[in-house]
């Protein structure tokens, strides 16, 4: 069956973030309309091999897909629309961007395209330590873009909030989420720091000149996190997300639910008819591998019934409500104690995990633990 989710990435960024690893280059100097080409007949080649059902989800991320201009954003919108035209009623349809890139003209042609989310990129309201993390807007620019946002007619906005980070305390976080929630989004994603090799801060981090909390002070910013939302009207819904009534990513809960999804441009993560396939990171790579005539996949793999059974619980138990028994045995034709017994038996146990009538879901504990839970089930 044609997965329901699609994920697009735009790999291009103003600039390069200490601690981002994902597939992004700056964007001077680049080829964006080139690649905006070969992002369309990798769109055809791809509808080809898995013709599209209705689609109820479309995420562009990157990168910062809104540092395309009004046009080029309008060309990868209307060939989405071409090769992916059966939506939803209520499809979610979500751009990434960051602070301070969402000019007026630009909002106005992502609602024409059928546009109704974004998810800025906020991270902290301290303006010194968005600079020390690399990011080039400021508090403003947050508050300036969620104004237009709203002003063009985007009635569900999330925003990204990081914490853990260098030199960051809990009455920083606590300043952080108060500004935040008074901008009055619809989502909340908060993650701590993850220093990944590759990245300034991991070289930083070699050198032992990265100055960062303790773990106790990165698990009260968490803890303040979850308490301070909740009282604020935003239900945790998942390890990191937190969502308004009716507001909880759908693309996202795709990954989460361990369903299919179409995975275009480079460096972007697809799975289709069982397969995981990852593309060419390089531009150039991605690019001549299209005009070639063939899909930019870098390495795939099938995905037997095993790792999709494991897939299916690390995922899955991410979401607060936990994993349906019912849904996994009409998947798989087995119950979840049958398949990973001795694992639930250790963590009910361990009081990581708790049975709430057919689902099996973190508790507190679980929630602190989550890794170690994930874990037990590989």
């Amino acid at each position: 069956m044609a997965p329901k989710a699609i994920y697009i990435h735009i790999p291009f960024c103003t600039n390069k973030c200490h601690y981002c690893d994902f597939t992004a280059y700056v964007v001077n100097g680049q080829p964006v309309d080139e690649y905006l080409e070969a992002l369309e007949r990798e769109m055809a080649m791809t509808v080809q091999e898995v013709s599209p059902r209705e689609i109820q989800a479309i995420f562009i991320g990157g990168g910062t897909p809104t540092v395309l201009t009004p046009e080029q954003m309008r060309k990868l919108l209307n060939r989405i629309s071409r090769y992916f035209p059966d939506w939803t009623a209520d499809l979610e349809f979500t751009v990434e961007a960051n602070p301070g890139t969402t000019g007026p003209e630009l909002l106005q042609v992502m609602r024409e395209g059928g546009v109704n989310r974004i998810s800025f990129g906020a991270q902290t309201f301290r303006p010194d330590l968005l600079q020390k993390i690399g990011r080039i807007h400021g508090v403003e620019d947050i508050e300036r873009s969620v104004d237009q946002a709203r002003e063009a007619g985007f009635d569900n906005l999330s925003l990204d909030l990081m914490f853990g980070l260098p030199e960051q305390t809990v009455e920083d976080m606590e300043e952080a989420l108060e500004k935040a929630v008074s901008l009055g989004p619809d989502h909340f994603s908060c993650y701590s720091l993850k220093v990944e090799e590759g990245t300034l801060f991991h070289r930083l981090y070699e050198r032992k000149e990265l100055p960062l909390p303790s773990e106790d002070e990165e698990l009260e910013m968490y803890q303040l996190t979850r308490s301070y939302l909740d009282k604020q009207g935003y239900r945790q819904y998942e390890v990191s997300n937190f969502a308004k009534p009716g507001r909880e990513s759908r693309h996202n809960s795709t990954y989460w639910l361990n369903e299919e999804y179409y995975g275009l441009g480079a460096g972007a993560h697809g799975y289709m008819n069982r397969v995981r396939h990852a593309n060419l990171k390089g531009i150039r790579a991605y690019i001549e591998k299209v005009e070639n005539g063939t899909r930019p996949v870098a390495e795939q793999y099938t995905v037997d019934r095993t790792e999709e059974m494991e897939n299916f619980m690390i995922l899955g138990l991410r979401l607060l409500d936990g994993v349906s028994r019912t849904r996994f045995q009409s998947l798989y034709g087995t119950t979840v104690e049958e398949t990973f017994g001795p694992a639930l038996s250790r963590l009910l146990e361990q009081g990581l995990i708790q049975k709430k009538g057919d689902r099996i879901a973190l508790t507190e504990k679980g929630l602190i633990f989550g890794n170690e839970v994930f874990a037990s089930f590989l």
